[in-house]
């Protein structure tokens, strides 16, 4: 699929949030649930006019980020070269922040659940595609560990990219773990996210270090 197709996709995705949204606005309450803690309890609100329709307005700001950044990028010329993932994740990510979308219109349209479980599947789908997208993204200024030495060193790049997609891999694995721990779930979506990204950025700079010394 072409990158323009893939950005129709996704915008196709955006405005089925929005049409939901307005779909069931009149069923929701004036004061909706907005943000869930670790336990998966609501623990936020805003006005029913704001809150139904701040995941897709975000959505589509994001979108437009991800349409717009390769084209003032310095290194642009690059995306081209993996285009292809680059696209399937901007699909990929749109998805996801429907699917949290639909979440936050069921809870509030009266269905419960455990919020952080049901969000553990599509965290983990999300962190094997980034993975996947780690290993054919080229050096570039917004995709990546853009770190100061992997975008001062090709090598340095290319190394450090094929270490992150095996280490989020992992991570998309470990996240699943969270369905048997529901207790537990958003330890095992953020940590190994958070290790994961913290190896790479020492990472590089030591490879960094290597190479040049």
């Amino acid at each position: 699929m072409k990158l323009r197709n893939q950005y129709l996709v996704a915008l196709a995705l955006v405005v089925v949030a929005l049409a939901s949204s307005a779909y069931y606005y009149p069923q929701l309450p004036e004061t909706i649930a907005t943000h869930w803690n670790a336990s998966g309890q609501a623990d936020g609100t805003m006005p029913k006019r704001w809150g139904a329709f701040l995941l897709p307005a975000v959505s589509a700001a994001i979108l437009g980020l991800f349409v717009g950044l390769p084209k003032i990028d310095p290194f642009g010329e690059n995306v081209r070269a993996f285009d292809r993932q680059y696209g399937l994740f901007v699909v990929a990510f749109t998805a996801f922040m429907l699917y949290v979308h639909a979440l936050v219109l069921l809870w509030n349209l009266g269905y419960r659940f455990a919020f952080t479980t049901v969000l553990v599947p599509a965290f983990a789908a999300l962190y094997y595609l980034l993975g996947t997208t780690m290993d054919h993204v080229e050096r570039n200024w917004f995709l990546g560990v853009r770190t100061p030495w992997t975008l001062t060193s090709e090598t340095v790049w290319e190394r450090t990219h094929e270490r992150a997609g095996t280490l989020f891999r992992l991570a998309a694995v470990a996240a699943l773990v969270g369905v048997l721990v529901p207790q537990h779930a958003i330890l095992f979506v953020v940590a190994p996210a958070v290790v994961a990204s913290l190896y790479l950025v020492a990472y590089s700079y030591v490879e960094y270090r290597r190479t040049t010394v």
